[in-house]
């Protein structure tokens, strides 16, 4: 196992090339795809969330293991058969109506995908009735709003009330996210959670799902 921890290792490191040339090197001894994700890369990615979360990573050391985790992926897709990437479930991500802001709904995306969730990206902007329609077109288990305006923030609020309106709120948990946010906030609007960073956000969304 220790090769895997190297692979760990380097993730955290955020060093790309040395990521895709040890995934590389156990691919070609013939390790399991899925233990490379899961044992190598995924866990890499848990450790910078944690660290993201307590303050010893920052946002551009973090892309940089994003973007080594998603170069190694690439590698493994074609590998990895549908047991060994079963998603964990389908998250719909936006940032709310009014709001153009995508620094930290981008990065929550990447720590969603390296925990191994199909993410469906709906940009900026994003009125209530496009989250619905999102919903209801990819079966999602999660929604998760972010907002970085304070003069944004009921737009979080209405968003949930057109997922209730719709009649899918029970199918999926609303997870909120931005600056300005905060758990009191979370519960007055009645969201299932709230993330302060992309590391917890990814965190979370493993929770309310197993």
């Amino acid at each position: 196992m220790s090769d895997l921890n190297n692979i760990t290792e380097s993730v955290i490191g955020g060093d790309a090339g040395q990521v895709v040339s040890l995934v590389q090197a156990e691919i070609d001894k013939g390790t399991n795809a899925g233990a490379i994700l899961n044992d190598g890369l995924i866990s890499g990615m848990d450790i910078v969330g944690e660290k993201m979360q307590s303050g010893d990573m920052f946002i551009p050391e973090v892309l940089m293991s994003a973007q080594a985790m998603a170069a190694a992926v690439e590698i493994l897709k074609p590998l990895l058969g549908d047991e060994d990437n079963a998603d964990s479930g389908t998250i719909i991500l936006g940032t709310v109506k009014g709001d153009l802001h995508d620094i930290g709904k981008n990065l929550v995306r990447m720590m969603m995908e390296s925990a191994g969730f199909n993410v469906i990206d709906l940009g900026v902007d994003v009125a209530p009735e496009k989250f619905v329609a999102a919903i209801q077109e990819n079966n999602a288990n999660i929604v998760a709003l972010s907002a970085l305006l304070t003069t944004t923030m009921p737009m979080m609020k209405q968003t949930i009330d057109s997922i209730n309106e719709s009649g899918l709120r029970d199918q999926v948990k609303i997870l909120v996210g931005g600056a300005p946010v905060s758990q009191s906030f979370a519960d007055e609007i009645k969201a299932d959670g709230y993330a302060p960073d992309a590391g917890s956000a990814s965190k979370l969304s493993k929770s309310m799902l197993h």
